[in-house]
């Protein structure tokens, strides 16, 4: 597309007003009651696997901002008496390119709003007012499938800057044997973290990172997808356009209504629903229960 097409789809994939003009859940109202009860029934074994990365504590090409862990009392100089235990404190980025986190609707703008036609301006200094993480503190449950583009296409990851377009996706689901339905949580795989571990790690910004191409916007929508989850930040980077430059998160989050889990860890999954011919499963999570904010940390869970 050029950036003119773009702008144009922009408007063409709005969820704005589907769900009132007060809603600020978006396309979570796609996870209903029913979808949740049919997503319960794939648990046949019980077994789970995680989807979140190791909290992120050090500096790294694709992690500027580390979380902070630090410890208040250790097993070191126990008092004699009274109360023996430890205890740490964590002070978490929330967003970028190296935590597993949740993003709000509150999260992205275009034109100066945010999802539904919200004003930027509800954002304050003290957080949200609007469309913030509260939207799903009753936890996210629902049916999951992973389409595994490099698994589809015989490789062991994507290579830095590679798009996946909707023919990408499709290709996946019909090697996967899986489609992709109304109500899912779907969760593309690019091999990041796989790469990184073979070859290092290495600065998304300046090096680029496979992702979707904001071609994909539309098959999105239509599929009627509930939340996307990567194992980078979902959009291809650099993503080729001038005038927005992550229109996945543009679209998803602003028009569309579509939260966001970046940087998951998906090798763990892909290696299961390899080994088993399972690619879908009840999925789980839920964001810290913190007020007015943008995003959260998060462990998405897989049960089969």
């Amino acid at each position: 597309m050029t950036d003119a097409e773009l702008l144009a789809l922009m408007e063409k994939i709005s969820n704005w007003g589907r769900w009132g003009k007060d809603d600020q859940r978006g396309t979570l109202n796609l996870l209903t009651i029913e979808k949740r009860l049919r997503a319960a029934r794939l648990v046949s074994t019980g077994e789970s696997v995680s989807m979140a990365l190791p909290l992120a504590t050090a500096p790294a090409p694709d992690n500027p901002t580390p979380a902070f862990h630090l410890m208040i009392n250790t097993g070191y100089d126990l008092p004699a008496h009274g109360l023996q235990a430890s205890s740490d404190y964590l002070a978490i980025p929330t967003h970028g390119r190296a935590i597993t986190h949740l993003d709000a609707l509150c999260h992205m703008f275009w034109r100066g709003k945010m999802y539904n036609g919200y004003p930027s301006t509800e954002v304050k200094h003290n957080g949200t007012t609007r469309c913030g993480i509260d939207t799903s503190f009753d936890g996210i449950v629902g049916r999951g499938v992973l389409l595994d583009v490099p698994k589809a296409k015989g490789v062991d990851w994507l290579e830095k800057g590679e798009k996946i377009f909707p023919a990408d996706l499709e290709a996946a689901e019909k090697h996967h044997r899986v489609k992709v339905e109304e109500g899912d949580i779907l969760a593309v795989r690019t091999g990041r973290h796989r790469y990184a571990r073979a070859r290092g790690n290495w600065n998304p910004w300046a090096e680029g990172q496979a992702g979707l191409e904001a071609a994909c916007l539309p098959w999105l929508r239509e599929r009627g997808v509930a939340i996307l989850c990567g194992d980078s930040v979902s959009d291809v980077t650099p993503s080729g356009y001038t005038e927005i430059s992550v229109p996945i998160h543009a679209g998803a989050i602003v028009m569309m209504g579509l939260p966001l889990i970046d940087n998951a860890d998906l090798e763990a999954l892909s290696d299961y629903c390899a080994r088993t011919g399972r690619y879908e499963f009840l999925f789980m999570t839920a964001p810290l229960v913190i007020p007015r904010a943008t995003a959260s940390p998060i462990n998405p869970i897989a049960m089969f």
